[in-house]
């Protein structure tokens, strides 16, 4: 309180003042009265220009830029000038506090996954991230301060939004294009409500996934078993000849022998999405991998084919040996299968100029349309159902290469034309390709024909 002795010691000064002021004017005016007065009068006038002159510089500074230190006068005004300097001082870095902290929370809103927007009671968007405006197809700049029944005009948006019942989310199609996205609404504070969206196309592509693999699978199952129910209520209620009794148990041993195929394809499936990706230190000759392949589809093609392997790669692999084995085992049955007697199958390796390993099972068969291409990899996909069944497919073989060569950081490429085969290659990428010698490997030349 250092402001009230000067104070104090002001006053005197100007009492002191004005006495002087008083004497000197008695004597000269010879009247005691008026001199008296005119003395404190004088001394009032003096303090009252002090303070005026002090109070207008803190006026002005107040009045003016602030970023400038406050009037650095003694006694009150100095004190006054302090005091709300540093009132000024603290309430900007509050506000500078609560802007940042402001800024990380809508940074991290902005940061979210899932889109946010803002309404007031108006239904104005007061902000939304980049999320939302991507959602909505809105500018989050443009569009603030803007009716979001304006600018977001699907009827059922606007029912759910006006109709407050935000229990259940509600599920729009996305305006940007196919999809889904599945929207909630939650109020806050006073009227104020928060819009969230959440892209779910792939978990409804998932879901639709699911459900066909479900029905799939049933059915799969369901027409070996008719069979096997038919042929066991033939054999207990009519009499079979010899001749027949022998045809009736080998069809239900091929009905019997596909369920188990599809069962066991089931179980690969499920092995190769839940199991830890391969390390790299284990690894497997190409050539033992070639030959076990070719002489498999040399089985089962059974002299009807001219086979081909070009072999002594002198190169490993990474990886695991039973995983790969199916792999290429899956594409050198279906080359099998799928291309007519008297046709040519090759099975062959090439190292590409990235370093990366490319093994081809080529055949001569009847080929695929280029609409099929993509979804061939498909579970259960096939471009002729009778066909498959005919000659024994799941449906799940190019689901399992494709699902081992992901696992092994590789992919499935595939070319074909109607009337012109096939082509299908697995790409096994250069860190998992190393040559067993210290010579240069180029590509595999040595054809063995089976």
């Amino acid at each position: 309180m250092n402001w009230i002795g000067f104070r104090i010691f002001l006053a005197l000064v100007a009492i002191g003042l004005g006495a002087l002021i008083s004497l000197s004017l008695q004597a000269w005016l010879k009247m005691p009265v008026l001199a008296n007065l005119i003395g404190v009068a004088s001394a009032s006038v003096g303090l009252l220009v002090l303070d005026g002159v002090r109070g207008h510089r803190l006026l002005s500074w107040l009045r003016g830029n602030q970023e400038v230190s406050a009037p650095r006068d003694t006694g009150l005004w100095g004190e006054l000038g302090y005091r709300i300097e540093r009132a000024l001082r603290l309430r900007e870095q509050a506000l500078a506090r609560e802007r940042l902290q402001l800024q990380q929370f809508l940074s991290a809103i902005e940061a979210s996954p899932n889109g946010v927007l803002m309404l007031d009671a108006q239904d104005q968007i007061q902000w939304c991230n980049r999320v939302a405006a991507d959602h909505f197809s809105l500018d989050p700049q443009r569009d603030l301060l803007q009716r979001v029944t304006n600018l977001v005009r699907s009827p059922a948006f606007v029912d759910y939004l006006h109709q407050g019942l935000y229990a259940e989310p509600l599920l729009l199609a996305n305006p940007r294009g196919p999809g889904s996205l599945s929207v909630i609404v939650r109020s806050y504070a006073d009227g104020l409500r928060l819009v969230l969206s959440q892209d779910v196309t792939e978990r409804e592509r998932a879901e639709a996934m699911r459900r066909d693999f479900v029905a799939n699978v049933s059915h799969e199952i369901r027409t070996p078993l008719t069979v096997l129910t038919g042929f066991i209520e033939t054999m207990g209620s009519l009499p079979l000849t010899e001749a027949e009794r022998k045809r009736v148990i080998v069809l239900m041993e091929q009905q019997t022998q596909r369920m188990l195929t599809l069962v066991s394809d089931l179980l690969t499936l499920a092995q190769l999405e839940g199991s830890p990706r391969p390390g790299g230190d284990r690894w497997i000759a190409l050539d033992g991998l070639l030959s076990r392949v070719a002489a498999d589809a040399q089985a089962l093609s059974a002299g009807r084919h001219r086979i081909s392997c070009l072999a002594q790669s002198q190169l490993e692999l990474a990886g695991v040996e039973s995983e790969l084995l199916s792999a290429l085992g899956n594409l050198a049955t279906n080359a099998v299968r799928y291309t007519p007697d008297g046709g040519e199958i090759e099975i062959a390796w090439r190292l590409q100029s990235d370093g990366c390993l490319q093994l081809k099972v080529r055949d001569t068969g009847p080929g695929i349309a280029k609409e099929h291409l993509p979804r061939l990899s498909e579970r259960f996909y096939r471009v002729d159902g009778s066909r498959s069944r005919e000659t024994g497919g799941t449906g799940l073989g190019l689901s399992i290469v494709k699902h081992v060569m992901q696992r092994h950081g590789g992919s499935l490429e595939i070319q074909s034309e109607l009337g012109a085969g096939s082509e299908f290659s697995l790409i096994v990428p250069a860190v998992r390709v190393r040559a067993l010698a210290v010579s240069n490997v180029a590509d595999g030349t040595a054809a063995i024909s089976l």
